[in-house]
């Protein structure tokens, strides 16, 4: 009878182990994850009206592209903005993970480029693809205060190559070394 129980339970126990990451999240865990995700989606459809439904109003974006972006409004015209310089987005979700404070998404991120952009070194028609963390900070209502993106050491080298500065004149270089003395 012991073996009986034994093996119904270790059964029991893989089962309920396979059934992926949601055994043992919280429903706010499981908010704060729904709400990264669904900002990643306005991307692909280009409807950022209800923006406010998953972020805060004095929510802060750490991974401007010149620094902290604070606020709602600005976030909108930053997203605006970028949905201007691209088309075709796709954002598939790796994986996912979240508590009751913060959340995790890993994604591959594709898209064409609809005009030159030097920060990422694309000219327009250009397709790229990079991979992404995205960690985000909940408030107790799962809307999104803080916002953190890490992006691939390899995507980042290939940008940084391809929007590298232009070489010095030489009297620019010039310049630059009677500077440094």
């Amino acid at each position: 009878m012991k073996k009986l129980a034994f093996i119904l339970l270790a059964a029991s126990t893989c089962y309920l182990l396979s059934c992926g990451g949601a055994v043992g999240t919280s429903e706010k865990a499981q908010k704060n994850i729904s709400n990264s995700e669904a900002v990643g989606k306005m991307f692909e459809t280009g409807d950022i009206s209800k923006l406010g439904d998953y972020i805060a109003t004095d929510a802060v974006d750490h991974a401007g592209p010149q620094g902290d972006i604070k606020g709602l409004d600005n976030l909108k015209t930053m997203f605006t903005q970028y949905m201007g310089m691209m088309s075709d987005v796709k954002n598939e979700v790796v994986k996912s993970l979240g508590d009751d404070d913060y959340s995790m998404v890993w994604m591959k991120q594709s898209w064409t480029a609809k005009t030159d952009d030097p920060m990422m070194g694309m000219k327009a028609g250009e397709h790229g693809n990079m991979e992404t963390i995205e960690v985000c900070k909940h408030n107790a209502d799962g809307k999104i205060t803080e916002h953190w993106s890490f992006m691939s050491m390899g995507d980042m080298m290939k940008m940084m190559q391809k929007s590298a500065p232009m070489p010095m004149e030489p009297t620019q270089k010039a310049a630059a070394d009677t500077t440094k003395k």
